[in-house]
C-alpha cells in the first residue's frame, strides 16, 4: 500500500531533474587563485597605511610609503579552498623554520653580508684617508693656500688668472652635496639604526665623499615610512622640487662644458697641478669617489620610489654628475606617488 502511494505521488509530478554535479576541488582552487591574482594586480604597491584601516580616507595618511600587504593579498569572500589552505600552511611552516634558524644562530647570512660590506667599506675609507694625508703629493703647500684663497674670493684681483679647469672643478664640487642630499633624503635614511643622515650631508659641504663614506658604512635599510606632512615641509619640499633639480642639472652641465672648452694649455697646467698639489689631488679623488658611489644611490632611490620605467637611466648614472642630476630631474616626486597611492586605495575600497 505504501509502495503504491509512493508510486502515485511521484507519477503526479514532473520528472525531477538530476542533481547538478559538484565542481571538483581543483576547479575551486583555480578559481580562488585567479581571483587572488586579479586582486594583487589591481592593488597598488604604494598606498597609505591609513587606507588599511576603517575610515582611512578621513584620517591623516601617515607612513604611505609602505606596502599594505593585507589589501593586496586578500581575495574575495568565500574563495578559500583546500589548495589555498595548503599553500598558507606551507608558507607558515617556512616562516616558522626560518625563525627557528635565526633563533639558533643560523640563517644570519644577510647580517654577515652586511657586516662584511661595512667592514670592507670602512677599510677603503681608512685607506683613502691614509693616502691623502700621507702619500699624496705635497710639493706646493703655499700655492695651495693661495689657490684656496682665490677660489673662496678672499683675495682681490691681483692679475693672476686662475686655471679654468680648476675653477670648474671647484664649483661643481659645491654642487655635489646638494645632489647627494636629494638622493639620500628621504629614501636612504636608516630605520634600523638611530644614525641620522643630515650631519654627514652637512659635513660633506666641506669634506665631500670623505665625510659621506662613514654614513655609507653605518647605513641600515630600509628607510622609515614617510609622513604626508613631511613631504610638504622643509627640506623635502626643496629637495623634491623640479626647479631645484633643473637648476642643479643646468649649472653642472654648464660647468662641464666650460671645462671642456678650456684650452690645451689649461689642461696641461691642470695635470701638472694634480701631480704637485695635495689640495688639487685630494679634490680630484673626492670627485672620483662621489661619481663612483652615485649610481648605487640612484638605484636605491629608484627602487624606493618603485619607478620601474626609469631603469634606462641607470647606465646614464655612470656619467659623472650629469647622470645623477638628470635622474633627479626626471624621477617621480614623492607627492605624485602619494596621490597615486591614495587614488589606488580609493579604487580598492570601492
Amino acid at each position: 500500500m505504501v509502495a503504491s502511494a509512493c508510486f502515485v505521488c511521484t507519477s503526479t509530478h514532473a520528472p525531477l531533474s538530476p542533481p547538478l554535479p559538484r565542481p571538483p576541488r581543483a576547479h575551486l582552487a583555480r578559481t580562488a587563485a585567479a581571483a587572488i591574482t586579479q586582486a594583487r594586480a589591481n592593488a597598488p604597491l604604494l598606498i597609505s597605511s591609513a587606507a588599511c584601516r576603517p575610515g582611512g580616507a578621513e584620517r591623516r595618511r601617515r607612513g604611505w610609503a609602505q606596502i599594505c600587504r593585507d589589501s593586496s593579498l586578500q581575495g574575495p569572500s568565500g574563495a578559500d579552498s583546500a589548495a589555498q589552505e595548503e599553500a598558507d600552511k606551507k608558507k607558515n611552516e617556512a616562516v616558522a623554520a626560518a625563525a627557528a634558524r635565526i633563533a639558533s644562530g643560523g640563517g644570519g647570512g644577510g647580517r654577515l653580508s652586511n657586516w662584511t660590506t661595512s667592514v670592507l667599506l670602512f677599510g677603503v675609507w681608512a685607506g683613502i684617508l691614509y693616502y691623502v694625508f700621507q702619500l699624496a703629493p705635497n710639493q706646493t703647500p703655499y700655492r695651495d693656500t693661495y689657490f684656496l684663497q682665490k677660489l673662496l674670493n678672499l683675495k682681490g684681483d691681483d692679475g693672476f688668472r686662475m686655471n679654468e679647469v680648476l675653477v670648474a672643478l671647484w664649483y661643481i664640487m659645491g654642487l655635489w652635496p646638494l645632489v647627494y642630499s636629494m638622493l639620500l633624503l628621504p629614501t636612504a635614511r636608516s630605520s634600523k639604526s638611530k644614525i641620522a643622515v643630515w650631519p654627514f650631508l652637512a659635513l660633506s659641504c666641506i669634506g665631500g665623499a670623505y665625510a659621506l663614506i662613514p654614513y655609507f658604512v653605518l647605513w641600515k635599510p630600509p628607510p622609515p615610512p614617510i609622513d604626508e606632512d613631511e613631504v610638504g615641509k622643509w627640506p623635502l619640499n626643496f629637495l623634491e622640487s623640479k626647479i631645484t633639480a633643473a637648476v642643479v642639472f643646468a649649472l653642472g652641465l654648464g660647468l662641464i662644458i666650460y671645462a671642456g672648452k678650456a684650452s690645451g694649455d689649461d689642461w696641461k697646467e691642470f695635470i701638472r697641478y694634480f701631480r704637485e698639489s695635495k689640495f688639487i689631488h685630494a679634490t680630484c679623488l673626492d670627485f672620483t669617489l662621489l661619481s663612483a658611489f652615485s649610481p648605487f644611490w640612484v638605484y636605491n632611490d629608484m627602487t624606493a620610489r618603485r619607478w620601474k620605467n626609469g631603469s634606462w637611466l641607470l647606465p646614464l648614472a655612470l656619467v659623472p654628475f650629469v647622470g645623477p642630476s638628470l635622474y633627479l630631474l626626471l624621477r617621480p616626486s614623492l607627492s605624485s606617488l602619494l596621490a597615486a597611492s591614495t587614488s589606488s586605495s580609493d579604487e580598492i575600497k570601492r
